[in-house]
């Protein structure tokens, strides 16, 4: 081997940096260890402890934290050096956020009223739910079936004052469409750059935020992040800030009274009503009875039904009238009522209902909110918005109490001192509304406020008032963002999974490296020196390029460590081969790392280009899985071509003999004759019958398709006892209507999954879902639960996982998954065909592979339902089929290696004899390397998370049907597509007997 000494060097400083960017993985694992430990030690109360360990770590995050004595780093620097890890391995949240184009055409529009502007809008909603395009694209669509005689460059839609001097009234429909994907990108890239400074502000470690394409999503990763809750609202709040003027509610004193008659008749309640209400002796507006009108009777009639009135209090903070968190949605439902809006006064046509934040009632533990009445006009704008703010801050107010400190400019100055004076005049309050949340209405009592300083109180926490503040100074959303895929790991989780990670992890390494010393002696002891480099390379690489090592991730290194082996065996099998011709020692190692190669080669950039496919189209933990793939291959490459080679040159020149067999393998696998051709046949016969099998069943029995394909919400919940899974489907039936409940792992834990309120993706919706979860697990549930340590999984009970997939991106997943799959076999085939010159031998590996995937996909059809663990269809059984492809072409394409290099050496196929020989030659190989995969995956099945169970049985039945497909599927298919065997085709058993 040439420039060995340049090797020598290059490993040497490839190791040193890997232990040098390792080395803040361990001391940042230490300084949380030691905050934990700080914190344990001082509170009992779970949200106590987190926040002693946040501000112990926060309290290194600028003095020194670590010393290397060439250099010293603060606790801030660590953490950033330190490898990420996914939320599988550390908890925490992972969203998909859909940022509205339909809002951001609306702004656009200036929100026109055009009916066929409005049509299209909504046409190319229907459009999305089944199509893969940009929303925008839909919309054009659409447009082009409703416009009529109309215009986009209309003076009513995007001609509009604000668009002045970006569309005129001149342009073409398709002049305006290029400046409308133009504004369009603008907008999401302004929504990208709001969420990413609101992260950035949140203070979650090794946050990951990027634009997925040119859909409008946005992925954001938030690992350890603890308050979910918190951190959704943060993202999906759009920041719309708006100060209205409060009507005192005069006019609608017998509105109520109408309303609520209305309401009983609508309802078909005839009963006589006669209500009775008292108004606080400490109420702060008379306002309640002048609403209310004259409705003091007899409290004795508490039978009577009142539908508007029985949901209506005295306010708590502020507000005309208050009434129970829960009733707010039927209180709305009664309001929107054609018969309702029908009574409304002339004078209060635009008056708009608002509610300020929920506040909670101390003795019940109720919420309540606020209702306000906003003076509203025709163009439902109001008078000040918060594009006049220029900065916010957590403060407090006089009584101590947390507010947000708000700047404006001088335009937002003084109209807010217009504002300010009127309600001092007036005796009115003013509601700052973010989002259409009244935050808090105070009054103007000291009179009109000057030079745009403002303070706005409520009843905030520290934490609320510093979000609040910290998306009024990041800047509002352009539209709504909604989730539209989510993901939610418990930190306990989390914490299993690297146990259970690690655990398989030593189990698999101890495994191969023991098979190697067994199988080949001091040999084997030099590959498990290169396979130990290779494992600290790869860590090392990740932690430098500072990616994500997620749980699937850690399965891509652990599948890396056995496939990285085949590397090393390819090359001590050649080198047996050329022992066995006489040649020397020396001679023998020099050829048999030659003759190799090609062969390592090939099959590594077969692996490879799958595992850059599946990095292309996956996402989150896929994506994690394709990466550490990735590496391991180039690493792994390194390693036993240029470590391996080093070793064993310095072990045989310095004149020591080398066996590369023991006493149990020296004979093993030699002198292999078998008619793997003449046997063709019969394996025909054999995938014939599993094809059709498999095929039957994907017909009849089908799949069990996750969320990630079909849409819906899962939660994985722990109980402290055992479970029934049928008893809680048929309770949680009754609340869901539809809804799945599987026994996943141990028996105290479920797997459910709901498809209630599929299409809607709002935090309140999904907070709804969660609420009814809640309420129909409480039978099995510890008493005294509440719905918050239900939701944190406290003491290790409640939802410990959650996931999320919206219709719509479940679609386009399914359609990415068919595309990667497709995708990574026109790759192969065109690599296959540009290395072996003959298309036969591009169409026996690709039949192989469909071959492989039809199998795989039948036994998990068959099995489904029996097996003690999920066998569901998602995107980790995807990064399963594309690994089981680069498998399986490996394979295949080290057997083809051998036959190109028989037929040259020999003179053509000769009937098949040639490609007989090629193939017992490799058997070995084949044998050792799927083996020794088949144990690492096995120690990983049986020791590793229950999360990865179904994607390592894909693996495991992957490979055996792999291995057994690249000798007995792709070789003979290549063979009967050949024009000229080399002999008469009649002749040919024959011959070849």
């Amino acid at each position: 081997m040439q420039n060995k000494g340049l090797v020598k060097l290059f490993a040497v400083l490839f190791g040193l940096v890997s232990i040098y960017q390792l080395s803040f993985t361990f001391k940042n694992n230490q300084i949380d260890n030691a905050a934990k430990t700080y914190a344990e030690s001082k509170y009992d109360d779970s949200d106590a402890i987190n926040d002693a360990e946040i501000h112990y770590v926060d309290s290194l995050a600028n003095v020194e934290a670590f010393n290397m004595g060439i250099a010293s780093f603060t606790g801030k620097e660590v953490k950033e050096k330190a490898m990420n890890l996914g939320l599988d391995l550390k908890g925490g949240l992972n969203v998909i956020l859909q940022i509205s184009v339909k809002d951001i055409l609306v702004g656009l529009s200036n929100k026109s009223k055009d009916p066929a502007f409005n049509k299209a809008l909504l046409d190319a909603e229907e459009i999305q739910k089944d199509a893969q395009e940009p929303y925008l694209e839909s919309f054009f669509t659409a447009w082009e079936t409703v416009k009529g005689d109309q215009k986009l460059a209309s003076p009513d839609i995007f001609a509009n004052k604000d668009m002045d001097g970006v569309i005129d009234n001149q342009m073409s429909d398709s002049e305006v469409k290029s400046k409308l994907e133009e504004k369009v990108d603008e907008s999401i890239v302004s929504a990208f750059e709001v969420l990413r400074k609101r992260i950035d502000q949140f203070g979650v470690t090794s946050p990951n935020i990027q634009r997925l394409g040119n859909s409008g999503r946005v992925l954001v990763e938030l690992p350890g992040v603890k308050d979910v809750k918190r951190a959704t609202q943060l993202i999906t709040t759009t920041a719309q800030l708006q100060f209205w003027d409060v009507d005192k509610g005069e006019t609608l004193g017998s509105f109520f009274a109408l309303a609520n008659e209305a309401v009983k008749t609508k309802l078909g309640l005839n009963e006589k009503v006669e209500a009775t209400k008292t108004q606080d002796s400490t109420g702060t507006d008379s306002t309640v009875d002048d609403l209310l009108g004259d409705t003091s009777t007899d409290s004795t009639a508490t039978n009577q039904v009142n539908p508007i009135f029985d949901l209506l209090g005295p306010p708590r903070s502020g507000g005309m009238l208050g009434l129970k968190l829960e009733d707010k949605e039927k209180f709305q439902s009664y309001l929107a009522m054609d018969e309702v809006r029908a009574i409304v006064p002339a004078d209060a046509r635009y008056t708009k209902f608002a509610f300020g934040l929920p506040t909670v009632d101390k003795e019940t533990g109720m919420e309540y909110v606020d209702l306000y009445l906003l003076k509203g006009n025709r163009d439902d704008e109001p008078e000040l918005s918060g594009g006049v703010v220029t900065g916010a801050s957590q403060s407090y107010t006089q009584a101590n109490q947390p507010s947000v400190s708000m700047q404006m400019n001088a335009q937002g100055s003084k109209i807010w001192e217009e504002i300010t004076g009127r309600a001092n005049a007036q005796g009115t309050q003013i509601a700052i509304v973010l989002d259409d949340i009244v935050y808090s209405a105070p009054t103007a009592s000291s009179g009109a406020i000057s030079g745009g300083n403002t303070e706005i109180s409520g009843n905030f926490t520290v934490k609320e008032a510093e979000d609040l503040a910290n998306v009024l100074r990041a800047g509002k959303l352009p539209a709504r963002a909604e989730i539209v895929q989510a993901d939610q790991v418990g930190p306990s989780l989390g914490k299993e999974a690297i146990d259970s990670g690690s655990k398989s992890f030593l189990i698999a390494l101890a495994l191969v490296l023991l098979w190697m010393i067994m199988y080949y002696g001091k040999a084997g002891i030099f590959a498990d020196i290169a396979l130990m480099l290779n494992i600290l390379l790869i860590f090392g690489v990740l932690s430098g390029l500072g990616a994500v090592l997620t749980l699937p991730g850690l399965a891509g290194i652990v599948l890396t460590i056995g496939m990285s082996v085949d590397a090393n065996v390819l090359i001590f099998e050649r080198i047996r081969e050329e022992l066995g011709k006489g040649k020397s020692q020396k001679e023998a190692v020099k050829d048999g790392f030659a003759n190799a190669l090609s062969s390592i080669l090939d099959a590594n950039i077969t692996t490879g280009l799958t595992a850059l496919i599946l990095f292309v189209f996956g996402t989150g933990p896929i994506k994690g899985f394709a990466t550490t793939l990735l590496i391991g291959i180039v690493t792994s490459l390194f390693t036993a071509i240029f470590i391996t080679r080093l070793l064993v040159d310095w072990y045989v020149n310095s004149g020591k003999k080398l066996d590369f067999t023991t006493s149990i393998t020296k004979n093993l696998f030699q002198n292999n004759n078998i008619n793997f051709i003449g046997k063709r046949k019969i394996a025909y016969v054999i995938s014939g019958v599993l094809i059709l099998v498999s095929l039957g069943s994907l017909f009849t029995n089908k799949l069990d398709q996750g969320i990630d394909f079909v849409g819906g919400r899962t939660y994985q919940v722990r109980f402290v006892d055992a479970v029934s899974a049928e008893k809680v489907a048929e309770d949680l039936t009754a609340k869901f209507e539809s809804v799945e409940v599987k026994t996943i792992g141990s028996a105290n834990q479920l797997k459910i999954s709901t498809k209630y309120k599929v299409d809607e993706n709002s935090v309140e919706a999904d907070e709804e879902v969660k609420t009814m979860l809640f309420e129909g697990l409480k039978p099995y549930l510890p008493a005294g639960e509440t719905f918050k340590d239900f939701s944190e999984a406290k003491n290790d009970v409640g939802i410990v996982l959650s996931s999320k997939v919206s219709p719509t991106i479940a679609d386009d997943i399914k359609n990415e998954s068919l595309f990667a799959v497709l995708g990574s076999l026109l790759v192969v085939f065109l690599y296959i065909l540009f290395r072996f010159k003959k298309w036969q031998f591009s169409i026996g590996a690709v039949a192989a592979v469909f071959h492989d995937v039809i199998i795989v996909l039948g036994v998990f059809s068959l099995l489904y339902k029996i097996m003690p663990f999920s066998m569901e269809i998602d995107q980790a059984f995807i990064a399963a089929i594309l690994t089981v492809i680069g498998y399986s072409l490996n394979d295949t394409v080290v057997v083809f290696d051998r036959i190109r290099e028989e037929l040259a050496e020999r003179g053509g196929f000769k009937g098949g004899l040639n490609i007989n020989s090629a193939i017992n030659s490799t058997l070995s190989r084949t044998l050792n390397t799927s083996l020794t995969t088949l144990v690492v995956l096995l120690a990983m099945f049986i020791f590793g998370a229950e999360s990865l169970r179904g994607l390592l049985f894909a693996l495991i039945v992957g490979v055996v049907v792999g291995t057994y497909s690249s000798v007995f599927i792709a070789t003979p298919i290549m063979y009967d597509t050949l024009k000229n065997k080399g002999i008469d085709p009649l002749k040919e058993d024959e011959d070849v007997a």
